[in-house]
């Protein structure tokens, strides 16, 4: 598994914290690198649930990033005591919502990463918290532009691997090892294809 950095002593999550509510990026993103180690521990807890543990990781990440925009230091606890919270429950909204077997676009996986590297997840592109009747709309709008973009943009084996790993036209979505024992390739190989083929689709958006 990667090895992530330290965790930030009090002193420093407080200035970092007073950095991000002054507006500065690079300290929001700080805070969510130097407490990515949280994310790993609490999605070891459902490593057995036949999912791949970076997959587990991913989509913890987004608890994450909601925790790190929505902590108040008034609460009277630390961010990784609220963090941890919100990680375990976007962890259960996915199983949740791969127990429904859902049909189209699976909203939490990653798709790629923005310019200073954060990852991006298709909730990040169609969907917010509470949306409008005017966010539903621009929603609807770009996932058919996602649909639209596939047998554009990707080859035919690409766009075989990205439905399959997503769920796109299909009930629900797999893991690279299940697409690697369906399509005889090596997993690196899925891994490979994915990436490029998230790249082409994260750069036309």
């Amino acid at each position: 598994m990667k090895t992530f950095l330290s965790p930030l002593t009090l002193q420093e999550e407080k200035e970092y914290l007073r950095q991000m509510n002054d507006g500065s990026l690079a300290a929001k993103h700080v805070l969510i690198e130097r407490n990515m180690r949280l994310v790993a521990h609490v999605a070891k807890k459902y490593q057995n649930v036949n999912e791949e543990m970076e997959d587990l990781i991913s989509i913890g990440t987004i608890g994450l990033m909601k925790a790190v925009d929505t902590f108040r230091e008034d609460r009277g606890s630390r961010l990784a005591t609220y963090a941890a919270r919100c990680i375990d429950n976007e962890l259960l909204m996915y199983f949740r919502s791969r127990r429904k077997n859902a049909k189209g676009v699976s909203l939490y996986e990653p798709i790629g990463t923005d310019k200073e590297g954060n990852q991006i997840h298709l909730m990040d592109i169609v969907e917010n918290t509470e949306p409008d009747v005017i966010e539903l709309m621009e929603m609807d709008k770009n996932v058919r532009r996602l649909y639209e973009l596939l047998p554009q943009v990707l080859t035919e084996r690409e766009r075989q691997i990205i439905c399959l790993r997503y769920g796109l036209m299909t009930d629900q979505p797999i893991t690279q090892r299940e697409i690697a024992q369906k399509l005889h390739i090596s997993r690196s190989y899925v891994s490979r294809i994915e990436k490029k083929a998230l790249e082409k689709l994260r750069n036309q958006f």
